[in-house]
C-alpha cells in the first residue's frame, strides 16, 4: 500500500540509527502542515495500524497507514 496522495515523503533519515529505542516512547511522524504551514507530531494508534493526528491549528485530520513494505522515513509534508 502507499502513501496517500496528500503525502510527502523526505526520504530515509541519516541518523535513524540516533533515534530513541522502541521501548523509550510512543513512536511518532513529524509533519510540516501546508494547509497552515506549521509543523507537529503525529502518534502511532493504540491498534499499531497507522500514525493520527491534526493540524494543530485547523484541526485537519491526518492518518498514514502502516505497511510492511512502508518507508523508514520519519518526517512528512501534508497538503
Amino acid at each position: 500500500m502507499g502513501m496517500p496522495e496528500d503525502i510527502v515523503d523526505f526520504g530515509p533519515q541519516r541518523h535513524a540509527s540516533r533515534s530513541r529505542p522502541p521501548s523509550a516512547g510512543r513512536p511518532w511522524l513529524a509533519v510540516r502542515w501546508r494547509c497552515c504551514l506549521t509543523y507537529s507530531r503525529i502518534y502511532r494508534n493504540r491498534d499499531a495500524t497507522a500514525y493520527e493526528g491534526r493540524c494543530p491549528r485547523c484541526g485537519r485530520h491526518l492518518r498514514v497507514a502502516i505497511s510492511l513494505d512502508g518507508t523508514d522515513a520519519r518526517f512528512f509534508e501534508a497538503y
